[in-house]
């Protein structure tokens, strides 16, 4: 009795308590890593490469300007166009949505099919089962807003949805049941929901996103190895003699004698704790998993290791439903991508490249979120990196290299390594569907020749000219390279009121009327490029950009 109190509490307590603080310090520990790593990538962007990468500068031939005037053709933010690269994307997006509710009702019918057995001196009543089927689903509905919801307002539906049904279901039990209240299953929701929903943000924040879920697996494994030390030592009388006089001989009292079996217990764990970041990294590296399959594994297996911690008031094998829901979880969702074939490419997947003002900050990684959820269900991303982007599109393998002193391989050095990079770049889906962000870390002296080798590349081309000015002479050449090198139908511009009007329009004429003789443009009867205008509030319509860009890349096809 004294073993199963014992266990109980170590479920009730030590475990909350690991998950609780490991929650906590995920956030102020990746904040300070990621200003680490932005700061060492820029430091790194501004160095040289080997000089190798340094080409020499060939005066351009002197060649009259195009017959043709360019036009900027204004698109109106009302603009829609369907093709099939776009109408794939939002199927495969469906598809993966659709797979997700399914393995996240997998997850709630296992945790309120426990539940059930647990009360089930009361029989089977359905409505009690399809209320708990509903509270243990609300993991599925944030899964569902961060696959998929782009806006506040598509958030703010997602979430009017699932609680009109909750709704209805708490008036249809209180009506047929004269004990109940809207208030006892409004608490029954909050315990049920409420904590895990409050850890939740700890990591899901847009700035720490893209490693939260590695920094909570460490800090989780980490903890739990100081509070085990700990549980291991004072077990045996003779244990703690012997970590009491180990402590003495390093002139440590009681206190510091238990936290220095904490210290030692947290650096073991922790070295453990590595090994397995290792094998995350190597996993996604092998494309055998996505980033976004990263984050909404660490989600589930929060809820529901926070889920069941009553379970163990009635017995501490009861604990393992939470365990148990997250495989069935993992289960359904492989089997459900599998089954989709979303891991399979199919047809042409068009690639883009996207350029932007690099002080945008958090329009740019506003307008990065959007394009993943929507662009990456079609094809790759590639970009050089910046630092507007530099935390936010980080992959696991990148930022490891990071922690483990080796950065410098991210970086690109010369024209033979950018030329290996380029072959290597991660294309086609992963298992989920999801297509990679293949991100180029480039010195001072590499960016160009990178820029123009995927600019040539590229289907279609997204320039973020948001706060352009004359201030910005890197994007000045990055225009003059894609009037040279990219066809004007594949190349898009987005400005807001924050760009100069003036200054934009006037740039890219001087820049047309100096472009390449070889350049695929100067022989065009009609010279237009597509620019669309935002309206610079915090959001915009994703729809006809993305509806511009993939007409873009179709014409590449």
């Amino acid at each position: 009795m004294a073993d199963a109190s014992g266990a109980t509490l170590i479920t009730t307590g030590m475990l909350p308590f690991v998950v609780l603080l490991s929650a906590v310090l995920t956030v102020p520990v990746s904040v300070a890593l990621l200003a680490l790593y932005r700061r060492a990538v820029l430091r790194s962007m501004a160095a040289a490469g080997s000089a190798a990468a340094r080409e020499p500068v060939r005066p351009s031939p002197r060649v009259p300007p195009p017959a043709a005037e360019l036009q900027l053709q204004a698109v109106s933010p009302e603009a829609r166009a369907s093709t099939p690269a776009l109408a794939a994307a939002g199927h495969s997006l469906r598809k993966a949505v659709a797979v997700y509710v399914g393995a996240g009702l997998v997850y709630a019918l296992v945790l309120g099919g426990t539940w059930m057995l647990l009360a089930r001196d009361s029989g089977f009543p359905l409505l009690r089962f399809l209320w708990l089927l509903s509270c243990y689903a609300w993991p599925t509905v944030l899964a569902v807003g961060l696959i998929a919801a782009v806006t506040r307002r598509q958030r703010l539906q997602l979430g009017g949805l699932y609680f009109s049904l909750l709704l209805a279901l708490a008036v249809a039990g209180v009506a047929r049941n004269a004990e109940l209240s809207l208030g006892q299953l409004a608490g029954f929701w909050l315990l049920t929901n409420a904590p895990a929903t409050v850890l939740l943000l700890a990591f899901l924040q847009r700035r720490v996103r893209a490693v939260g879920p590695l920094i909570l697996a460490f800090m989780v494994v980490a903890i739990t190895g100081s509070q085990l030390a700990v549980s291991l030592v004072s077990r045996s009388d003779a244990a703690v003699g012997a970590a009491v006089g180990a402590g003495g001989a390093f002139g440590l009292g009681g206190t510091g004698t238990f936290f220095a079996i904490m210290a030692l217990g947290a650096v073991i764990a922790a070295i453990a704790g590595w090994k397995w970041l290792q094998w995350l990294g190597r996993r996604h590296r092998e494309r055998r998993t996505s980033d976004q399959a990263l984050t909404l594994d660490a989600m589930w297996l929060l809820f529901g290791v926070v889920q069941t911690i009553g379970f163990a008031f009635e017995g501490i094998l009861w604990v393992l439903a939470g365990l148990v829901a997250f495989a069935a979880y993992k289960l359904a969702a492989r089997l459900g991508f599998a089954l989709a074939g979303l891991g399979r490419a199919a047809g042409k997947e068009p690639s883009l490249l996207l350029l932007r003002v690099f002080a945008l900050g958090t329009r740019s990684e506003r307008l990065f979120d959007a394009l993943t959820k929507h662009w990456l269900r079609a094809g790759d991303i590639s970009l050089i990196a910046g630092p507007d982007l530099a935390t936010t599109t980080v992959e696991p393998h990148e930022f490891l290299d990071f922690v483990g002193g080796h950065l410098s391989r991210q970086f690109v050095r010369d024209e033979a390594d950018l030329a290996r990079r380029f072959a290597e770049r991660a294309l086609g889906p992963d298992p989920d569907g999801r297509h990679r962000v293949n991100e180029f870390f480039c010195h001072a002296d590499t960016w160009q020749p990178a820029m123009r080798r995927l600019a040539a590349s590229a289907d279609a081309v997204l320039m973020d000219l948001r706060s352009f000015s004359p201030a910005n002479q890197g994007c000045q050449y990055e225009l003059q390279q894609l009037l040279d090198i990219v066809p004007l139908a594949r190349t898009v511009f987005l400005i807001d009121p924050t760009t100069d009007r003036a200054f934009f329009e006037a740039t890219l004429r001087r820049l047309w009327q100096m472009v390449a003789a070889e350049s695929p443009n100067r022989s065009l009867p009609s010279a237009r490029v597509a620019v669309l205008t935002a309206d610079g509030g915090g959001e915009f319509e994703l729809a006809p950009l993305l509806a511009l860009l993939h007409t873009a890349a179709a014409g590449a096809a």
